[in-house]
């Protein structure tokens, strides 16, 4: 009996769990149930209280009582509406078109959200937007019909909360709540924006054009400066390179003078008188010259000091610039020609000095050898004389022969005894060479062989 009674209840349990399991409701939180069947007792926004024949829950889950109660489902979900609202007049009645989007979603709070389930539920999601985006299309043509369309333009954030707050009633009283609201386009077909974007691009055009003029005649102006001191600087550092070299070559001048004086001292007196007589008075013209020089460089600086006062509060004409700067080029070119022609006359002079006691050393040496000489041919002996002659008598040999060994063919006409003549009279020519001495120095080489073999004799 206990054990049947212990089955039972324990089928019993499980019944009632299987029951509770399976009329047991979950929902996730973007979703509401709505449990009709049982009355329950709600308030509204405004405050007062009244009783339904539904409860709802928010996300979870909850029992509902089976064959009393029924259960739906509301979304909670946002949605995102676009609207349109073609052909519209504006404040100033001009026609256009606007495009705005939004994002509704049923309201959160208890009052509002018995609103939206009682005017929603059967309808869902599809309703809820539908009903949304009529609703801010009207409250859309009624914030342009007083709005200009410079103002929709330019100030999109209010005409956007003109929408918000003038819908936010009407989604109140609909259980729905307005999250965000803005303006995504406007266009017309008459062309009036693009008349109000021309105007702006002109104006925009306009005032780029004149920044760029102001800009380029800066930039002019600047570059105008920039090339005055340019030009100055590169005159002023022309002038210090010209009077550089002008010190320069003064100096190397002064050099070479002194150069030329301690070579000079070597010549006679006369000479070196005459040369420092000469080079006192070059040095005393060179000084009054460059001291003129001097004082018409400092005459002119002065000069163009004064002028470049007057001239500070204007832009200096290349021309001028010019002028100066071969002003300068050619009293530095006339300077240096006249130092190099100086230059060349002291090397003439030195050249031909220089040549002149070349020419006075070559004599006194061939003069000195011929004296040598001489004085060496006092001193030999007859035996001297005769070696002497017998040294040369190959030579002279060598001489009768030559002509026939730059000869290259010989023709002989007659018999051939003619080599034999020929080679006779070069023997007889040779022959002849002894008499030849001896009527030139008067030595017989006769004797001179026989002394040379018998010095007895």
């Amino acid at each position: 009996m206990s054990l049947v009674f212990l089955a039972i209840a324990a089928a019993a349990v499980v019944l009632l769990f299987v029951l509770w399991a399976v009329n047991y409701r979950k929902v996730g939180p973007n979703q509401v149930l709505v449990i009709s069947g049982r009355t329950s007792t709600v308030t509204d926004p405004d405050g007062r209280k009244r009783t339904v024949g539904y409860r709802l829950q928010v996300g979870g889950g909850t029992f509902v009582v089976p064959f009393v109660e029924t259960v739906d489902v509301m979304p909670l979900e946002v949605f995102s509406i676009s609207v349109r609202c073609p052909e519209v007049l504006t404040a100033q009645g001009v026609i256009i078109s606007a495009e705005a989007f939004g994002q509704v979603k049923v309201a959160s709070e208890e009052g509002l959200l018995h609103r939206a389930v009682e005017n929603f539920l059967s309808r869902g999601s599809s309703g809820i937007t539908s009903v949304a985006q009529e609703v801010l299309e009207g409250r859309m043509r009624a914030a342009l019909g007083t709005m200009s369309v410079e103002e929709i333009y330019t100030e999109r954030d209010r005409f956007a909360e003109r929408v918000r707050s003038a819908a936010a009633e009407d989604f109140a009283r609909l259980g729905l709540e307005l999250l965000a609201f803005s303006l995504k386009d406007i266009s017309d077909s008459q062309g009036y924006l693009q008349a109000l974007g021309a105007r702006r691009i002109a104006e925009v055009k306009r005032d780029a054009a004149l920044a760029q003029a102001e800009a380029d005649r800066d930039a002019a102006i600047h570059a105008a400066e920039y090339r005055k001191e340019g030009d100055i600087a590169r005159l002023k550092a022309e002038a210090e390179l010209a009077e550089a070299t002008r010190d320069f070559e003064v100096q190397r001048a002064t050099f070479q003078a002194a150069l030329n004086v301690k070579r000079a001292e070597a010549d006679a007196a006369y000479d070196l008188q005459r040369a420092k007589l000469a080079e006192e008075i070059k040095r005393q013209e060179f000084a009054v010259r460059l001291a003129e020089k001097e004082l018409a460089a400092r005459v002119e600086e002065l000069e163009i000091a004064r002028r470049e006062k007057e001239l500070e509060a204007t832009v200096k004409r290349p021309a001028e610039a010019m002028h100066y700067q071969a002003k300068l080029e050619a009293e530095a070119d006339a300077y240096r020609k006249e130092l190099e022609a100086k230059g060349k006359a002291a090397g003439i002079k030195l050249l031909g000095t220089a040549e002149a006691e070349a020419e006075a050393a070559k004599g006194r040496a061939e003069a000195e050898a011929m004296r040598v000489k001489a004085a060496a041919w006092k001193e030999y002996t007859d035996a001297a004389l005769a070696e002497m002659v017998i040294k040369q008598l190959p030579e002279l040999a060598r001489a009768v022969s030559e002509p026939l060994s730059k000869v290259e063919r010989i023709v002989m006409v007659g018999d051939a005894e003619g080599t034999s003549k020929l080679t006779g009279q070069v023997a007889k020519v040779v022959g002849q060479l002894p008499g030849v001495v001896e009527e030139l120095t008067g030595l017989k080489l006769a004797d001179l062989l026989r002394r040379r073999e018998n010095p007895s004799e």
